[in-house]
């Protein structure tokens, strides 16, 4: 089987994810995948006419998200037309599976350079989904009246799910809320000794100004204090009526019906609403020596892992023990681990449960204080993580997140 190498990686900064409000906003999601896909092509002075494929992935696939993101940014960006593209949808785990995929392509020796990657506006997606609530419509699964599927297979609302697990996992708000600080102060100071500056791109309008140069949703000032002071975000929703009497929290109590749970997430220890894109670079040994590309990381291995949709968000444990066996490794020979910040209740699980130091994992801060663009964070948290290990010195990185549906693909990559 061939390697796959990480030759580059790059990433928009984070817009706050509102309509109107958030610096991105404005702009097309096109326009942020055709900024990233450009940015990947003038750092390393890519000829497009041998990019093989654009695996992309975009959560929300309607309206303007729709239509093969993939292939439309490269053609917006001025990608020779022989660069083909497609686009992919695995809730918040698409910008993992998109790099999978394309490693995939590479080690099979099928295709020798594919760009990765994702988008999501989710100040657009917000928009979308506010119009389709108005409308009556219900996601499939979530009281949407096919029986079979709300019988077998509830997927409740995620918050509640996480408030769910925290009170299964006997996980106090307290802890929750001190990761969440942490993840702040994590994030402010790798900002501050510019950690992210390799990677990160700027936005430009289409008349040449900066959009967005910088991470608009963290929140340096945040204290134990105000985090406490926060009020439950999901409680009312847990006996929300979805019809003909299910509720969220009925769909959790069909599996465990002696649960009872309190509000214990806020919009403190969850992950932050934006906008945002990302883009990998990834070739063959032959395709960078010819083209005098120098790798920075290996692909090692790559898992899928699925779980009970009942409680959607357990699946990243598992997840990363596959993607570990696979790989033959265990978790001491991990030097950085990047566990998206869904809800707080899912990081400090994950880092329970595997009993990992938690110096090294989200050293930099995770999605509570920058946010989570659905089907591109993934995408992000490979760069992030490429980032850390070659300013740490590190060997090994393990990226892996929660996905709707209670799924989770992992990554690992080797620091070359």
């Amino acid at each position: 089987m061939s390697e796959a190498y990480i030759i580059d990686a790059v990433r928009t900064p984070r817009g706050i994810g509102k309509p109107g409000k958030g610096a991105l906003s404005h702009l097309h999601p096109q326009h942020l995948a055709a900024t990233v896909l450009a940015a990947i092509r003038e750092r390393n002075d890519l000829d497009t006419a041998t990019v093989d494929d654009i695996v992309w992935s975009t959560s929300t696939q309607k309206g303007k998200q729709g239509g093969d993101l993939g292939r439309m940014a490269a053609l917006a960006a001025g990608y020779d037309i022989k660069a083909s593209g497609t686009t992919l949808d695995r809730f918040c785990g698409g910008g993992i599976s998109s790099v999978n995929f394309a490693s995939a392509s590479v080690m099979s020796g099928m295709e020798d350079c594919v760009i990765a990657g994702g988008t999501e506006m989710m100040s657009y997606t917000a928009q979308i989904g506010a119009e389709e609530a108005n409308a009556g419509i219900k996601p499939l699964g979530m009281g949407s009246g096919h029986a079979a599927l709300d019988e077998l297979h509830p997927q409740s609302h995620q918050g509640v799910c996480g408030d769910a697990i925290a009170a299964l996992e006997g996980i106090s708000r307290e802890a929750l809320d001190a990761l969440a600080l942490v993840s702040q102060q994590r994030a402010d100071r790798a900002i501050k000794q510019g950690r992210f500056d390799k990677s990160v791109v700027p936005v430009y309008n289409s008349d040449g100004s900066v959009a967005l140069d910088h991470e608009e949703f963290p929140r340096p000032e945040t204290t134990a204090e105000g985090l406490a002071a926060l009020k439950p975000s999901f409680a009312a929703l847990k006996d929300f009526d979805l019809g003909n009497g299910v509720t969220f929290a009925r769909q959790i109590q069909r599996r465990y019906p002696d649960l009872e749970w309190d509000g214990v997430h806020h919009a403190g220890n969850s992950s932050g609403v934006v906008d945002g894109a990302a883009a990998v670079l990834i070739t063959s040994k032959d395709y960078a020596d010819k083209h005098g590309l120098k790798p920075r990381a290996r692909i090692v291995a790559y898992a899928n892992m699925g779980d009970d949709p009942t409680l959607m968000l357990n699946a990243p444990v598992p997840a990363a023990k596959k993607v570990l066996a696979k790989a033959g490794l265990t978790t001491d020979d991990i030097d950085v681990w990047e566990i998206n910040e869904a809800f707080a209740v899912v990081a400090e699980k994950f880092i329970r449960d595997l009993k990992l130091d938690r110096e090294k994992v989200n050293i930099n801060g995770g999605a509570m204080a920058l946010g989570h663009p659905i089907g591109a964070t993934g995408s992000i948290l490979i760069g992030t993580a490429l980032d850390e290990l070659e300013r740490s010195g590190g060997r090994y990185g393990l990226v892996t997140m929660c996905a709707a549906g209670g799924m989770a693909p992992a990554i690992i990559i080797e620091k070359m």
